[in-house]
């Protein structure tokens, strides 16, 4: 495996959404957020993803700011948190996020889960307010299911462009993946690395030995190969660089194949209120 870092434009997916991003949840230090933020983008990586619920939207603008990148070159998401999806609730919150941030506008604006006060007519027609008005340049979803997923898609005049779910080797999502893809629409993978489970899959080990990797790696690399956005958290610049040195790891279709038939399976992220419960 190339042990060079990856060329920053290696993976755009087809709505131009750098294949490789840097995850925060959970990344609720300010100190070390604004950090992370910062050595990802200077190590080559493009995309940032954050949230209101996350706590960190003011850390993660600092980030940007302190880093020796232009804006133009990064592509942003945050997402608008279940409290808010009622109309006008959805217009404010999201200039807060934009404040909280310091950009005028991001990149991608997600639904971040169709629950408590998200109707998809509502919601979705102040999304498209905020696109129409270039406070938002794409509309995503995130823990959608198919019928849901369709559903906005009819609803909305701008495209729905992603759908951001849990998703990597123990939870591999095919039939979602398989509607994304009947409808244009970009799976965004949180939790890639299925919480450190990934280091305790023997399949997953054995593959990476044998590319002198880390299971981490192996885990991206794979759901690139699949088409799949990943957003890994990582803090300290160790992590940061494993991640983003996957891009340079093409595994086998053999390899694959035995990813695909891993036996274990579940939900590391289950709330209450996920559409699936």
């Amino acid at each position: 495996m190339s042990q060079t870092d990856p060329a920053v434009d290696d993976c755009p997916s087809s709505n131009d959404i750098p294949m490789l991003g840097l995850g925060t949840w959970e990344n609720d230090d300010p100190e070390a957020c604004a950090a992370s933020v910062e050595t990802a983008l200077e190590m080559g990586y493009r995309h940032i993803d954050t949230a209101q619920a996350y706590g960190n939207e003011t850390a993660v603008g600092e980030g940007l700011a302190a880093a020796d990148v232009d804006r133009e070159e990064i592509f942003l998401a945050t997402k608008v948190w279940i409290d808010n999806l009622a109309h006008d609730d959805v217009i404010e919150t999201t200039e807060a996020s934009l404040d909280r941030l310091g950009v005028e506008s991001v990149d991608l604006m997600y639904v971040h889960w169709p629950s408590r006060t998200y109707d998809a007519e509502e919601t979705l027609a102040a999304f498209n307010e905020l696109h129409a008005d270039g406070k938002i340049d794409r509309i995503g979803v995130s823990n959608f299911e198919p019928e849901q997923l369709r559903e906005a898609i009819e609803i909305s005049d701008a495209p729905i462009v992603a759908n951001q779910v849990e998703c990597h080797p123990l939870l591999q999502q095919e039939e979602l993946r398989a509607v994304c893809e009947e409808e244009g629409v970009e799976l965004v993978a949180y939790s890639p690395l299925a919480r450190g489970d990934v280091f305790d899959v023997p399949e997953l080990q054995a593959i990476a030995d044998d590319h002198d990797a880390s299971a981490a790696q192996v885990s991206l690399a794979w759901l690139r190969q699949q088409g799949v956005t990943a957003i890994p958290k990582a803090t300290g610049e160790a992590h940061i660089r494993d991640n983003w040195q996957s891009l340079s790891l093409t595994l086998s279709d053999e390899e694959i194949d035995r990813i695909e038939s891993i036996e274990q399976t579940g939900r590391r992220v289950d709330p209450s209120f996920g559409p699936w419960n």
